[in-house]
């Protein structure tokens, strides 16, 4: 299932994406009662896909991302893969949807995009063993994780390279249905490809990164991890068109644009 959180006329929603009804319609989202995180009911209200603007998929409390998970872009940027997962926070302020713009940071010079599949949870969780970790959560989306790679270099710590505002776009849904073990995953920057890699390529797995973070924190529902990138990093340009394609989930695609 693929379930959308949108606006339409000032309305703000969830619905249920379904496959377009015929050869040649496009697809329409089934609005449904309640929110994704509870027991819910399609409505059988029905607005095409085209008429809604997709918001971010959730409003997460927090997006607890992942660095150094894929040996080659560990080495693409001369680090070694460490001992135990390197965690750290993009804010919620970070995050934006499909079709919003990456707005370029004034104290960078050098963005970069990093494709990677999100997690997103679904229950209030702690201490989840591993063989529960599939548990909580409620699906997947693709994830940018924009990276400010010389304040990154300068500062050594990563919250500002990482957290400025739009450096996370997620979307441009929640597929609930899906194998996350070995997924191709795929960034273009103005159609050209840029990283291309599987996510069986993982250090660890996305139970494994569940069960890491959660000895230390509560996670909430609407919170996202982010698996981190394969190699092929690379820079942004004001003007440039992003894409993070995900086999299973779809293409959440941003532009680049100069902050005002």
């Amino acid at each position: 299932m693929r379930i959308a959180r949108f606006s339409i006329d000032g309305t703000v929603g969830f619905g249920v994406l379904e496959a377009a009804p015929s050869e040649g319609e496009e697809p329409v989202l089934d609005i449904i009662r309640g929110h994704p995180f509870a027991e819910f009911e399609r409505s059988g209200r029905r607005v095409p896909l085209s008429k809604v603007r997709l918001l971010p998929p959730v409003l997460p409390s927090k997006v607890v991302a992942i660095g150094r998970n894929y040996t080659e872009h560990a080495r693409e940027l001369g680090n070694e893969v460490p001992d135990v997962p390197v965690t750290f926070f993009k804010p919620s302020t970070s995050v934006i949807g499909q079709g919003d713009d990456i707005v370029y940071p004034r104290i960078s010079s050098d963005v970069h995009h990093e494709a990677e599949l999100a997690v997103v949870i679904g229950r209030l969780c702690r201490d989840v063993p591993r063989e529960r970790a599939r548990e909580v959560i409620l699906g997947y989306t693709c994830a940018n994780d924009v990276t400010a790679r010389d304040v990154q270099r300068r500062e050594g710590q990563w919250a500002r390279a990482k957290g400025f505002d739009t450096s996370c776009p997620l979307g441009p849904w929640i597929e609930t249905d899906l194998d996350p073990s070995d997924l191709a995953i795929m960034c273009t920057v103005n159609g050209e490809q840029r990283q291309l890699g599987r996510t069986g390529e993982m250090v660890r797995s996305v139970e494994d990164l569940i069960v890491h973070i959660t000895e230390s924190m509560t996670l909430l529902p609407q919170d996202v991890i982010l698996t981190g990138t394969p190699a092929g990093v690379g820079p942004l340009h004001v003007g440039d068109r992003v894409a993070v394609t995900i086999e299973g989930i779809g293409t959440l695609t941003n532009k680049v644009v100069k902050r005002d």
